[in-house]
């Protein structure tokens, strides 16, 4: 009795394994550069929120953060660069910034963090003096 044989063979060959595990370490390696900066973009929106909950005056509001950004190990932004408006009687505190990664030789990667603390609603706002 003959045992057949089979004419080709399934699976993944050396080189392409090589080459998968390159591209997944790659993206790996991406994500942990990544996270960081992700986690402080979190702990600035907290931050503001908190700032905005202690104060309505705008200098009291920024040395608020200063000091959630100094507990919260915050060094993208300080309290100055925070842009504080009044709709009405609501303060808005929000803040943008960019973040630069070094990947490889020339290469980078422009992260850009923005946030606020309205809730998504667009009003007329008026800035609020230093």
């Amino acid at each position: 009795m003959k045992i057949p044989m089979k004419t080709k063979q399934n699976g993944m060959t050396l080189i392409g394994l090589i080459f998968m595990l390159a591209i997944i370490g790659g993206i790996a390696m991406l994500a942990l550069q990544i996270a960081p900066t992700f986690v402080e973009y979190r702990s600035i929106k907290n931050a503001i929120v908190s700032a905005k909950a202690a104060s309505t005056n705008p200098m009291e509001i920024r040395a608020a953060f200063d000091k959630q950004a100094d507990v919260g190990y915050i060094e993208s932004i300080k309290g100055k660069d925070l842009e504080i408006s009044k709709n009405g009687e609501d303060v808005e505190v929000s803040f943008a910034y960019e973040k630069k990664l070094h990947l490889v030789g020339p290469a980078s990667l422009l992260l850009e963090y923005e946030g606020t603390t309205s809730n998504g609603i667009k009003r007329k706002s008026k800035a609020v003096g230093e």
